[in-house]
């Protein structure tokens, strides 16, 4: 199994929990997989998934700003070679794959 996109992630900084969409080489473009995975555990395979984010856009002083929780920007790169390493080595943790 390897995976070949990352349809989608997001980091829940309450829960510690990355919940990410993706699919293997095996999955049509009509399947997604997912799962989520505790964020600590990242770290302890060696990778740091975080990246800069340079915003210049961003105006700080817009009140009517509808997310009040900062995304957490991942390098999907990093992610897929975590992912990959994760599944390879928790063969029983992979995610079944369901219609999208």
């Amino acid at each position: 199994m390897e995976i070949k996109e990352i349809v989608e992630y997001f980091v829940n900084t309450e829960t510690n929990i990355l919940e990410v969409s993706f699919r293997t080489i095996d999955d049509g473009e009509d399947e997604v997989r997912v799962d989520n995975i505790d964020y600590s555990i990242v770290s302890e395979y060696g990778y740091d998934l975080e990246t800069e984010s340079f915003d210049f856009f961003d105006d700080e002083d817009d009140d009517d700003s509808y997310d009040d929780e900062e995304k957490i920007e991942l390098d999907v790169d990093d992610l897929v070679s975590f992912l990959n390493e994760y599944y390879t080595l928790n063969e029983s943790s992979i995610p079944k794959s369901v219609p999208y």
